[in-house]
C-alpha cells in the first residue's frame, strides 16, 4: 500500500476513535426504579360538641312495695312531659325498670353454737327508673335539665357530636388524610433521590389495616359528668361544657417508583 492510502486510513481510524469518545454513554436505570414502598398517613378534624346524652333517673324506697313503685311511676310520667315541653325535638326514650328487696345489716355478735340464723326479711324495697334524651339543644339544656331535676336526678351526661356533623366531618377528615399521603410521598420521593412524578400510587388502604406497624388510634372517650337532684323549688340550672370532638383516621398507601 503506497504512503498516501496509509495515512488516509490511519486518519480514518483516528476520527473513528474520537467520535466513539465523544458519544454519550447509555443511561442507566435508578437505582430505585422498581422500589415499593409503605406510606402511612394520618389525618384528624375537630369539631364542637353539638349533641348531648343525659340520663335521667328515679329511686324511691318505701316498705311498701307497690307504694315505691306508684312514686316512681308518677314521677317518671311527670318528669317525662316536663322534659318533652321544655324540648320537644329531643328523643326519649325511659330504660332500666328495676325493684329489689332492701334487708337488715347482718348482726355484729356471733350467733350461739348450733343455733341457724334466721331467714332475713326485707325491710323495704327500692324502685327506679331511668330515662335517656338526646338532644342537640345545648343551648336550652341547662334550663330543659334544671327543670327535670325538680321531680328527677341526673346520673349522667356525655356530650358528642350528631350524626349529620360526623358525616359532614368524616368527609373532611378522608380529605386530610390523604392530603397527608401525598405529602408523604413527595417527602420520600426527595429523600430518595427522585421526582415526586416518578412515584405511582398501586393501593390505597383507608382502614389501615395489614400488617403495616400500627393500629388506628381509639376514638376519644366521651365526657361524662354526674350530678345530683337537690329539693326545691326554685332549682338553679347546672353548668355543662359540651367541648369537642377530635375525629382521626389512619391510612396505608402502597407506593411504587417507576
Amino acid at each position: 500500500m503506497s504512503l498516501p492510502k496509509l495515512i488516509l486510513v490511519a486518519a480514518l481510524m483516528a476520527a473513528g476513535s474520537v467520535s466513539a469518545q465523544s458519544m454519550p454513554a447509555p443511561a442507566s436505570a435508578p437505582a430505585t426504579a422498581g422500589t415499593m414502598i409503605v406510606v402511612p398517613a394520618n389525618g384528624e378534624v375537630r369539631h364542637a360538641n353539638d349533641q348531648a346524652i343525659v340520663t335521667f333517673a328515679v329511686e324511691e324506697f318505701d316498705k311498701d312495695k307497690n307504694a315505691a313503685a306508684a312514686r316512681v311511676n308518677r314521677k317518671m310520667k311527670e318528669g317525662t312531659e316536663i322534659v318533652r315541653r321544655a324540648d320537644p325535638k329531643a328523643e326519649l326514650k325511659t330504660e332500666g325498670y328495676y325493684t329489689y328487696p332492701v334487708y337488715p345489716e347482718p348482726p355484729v355478735q356471733p350467733l350461739p353454737a348450733g343455733r341457724a340464723p334466721a331467714k332475713p326479711v326485707p325491710t323495704g324495697w327500692r324502685v327506679g327508673q331511668y330515662l335517656e334524651v338526646k338532644t342537640t339543644n345545648l343551648a336550652e339544656l341547662p334550663k330543659t335539665a334544671a327543670a327535670a331535676q325538680k321531680v328527677l336526678q341526673i346520673n349522667n351526661i356525655s356530650f358528642g357530636l350528631a350524626p349529620a356533623t360526623e358525616k359532614m366531618l368524616d368527609d373532611r377528615r378522608i380529605a386530610e388524610t390523604y392530603r397527608n399521603l401525598n405529602e408523604r410521598i413527595v417527602s420520600i420521593a426527595r429523600a430518595m433521590g427522585r421526582q415526586p412524578g416518578d412515584a405511582v400510587i398501586d393501593t390505597v388502604d383507608f382502614e389501615g389495616s395489614g400488617n403495616y406497624g400500627g393500629n388506628p388510634p381509639p376514638p376519644p372517650a366521651p365526657m361524662m359528668m354526674r350530678a345530683k337532684a337537690e329539693s326545691s323549688d326554685a332549682m338553679p340550672e347546672p353548668s355543662f361544657e359540651p367541648g369537642e370532638t377530635t375525629l382521626q383516621m389512619r391510612l396505608v398507601g402502597k407506593v411504587k417508583f417507576k
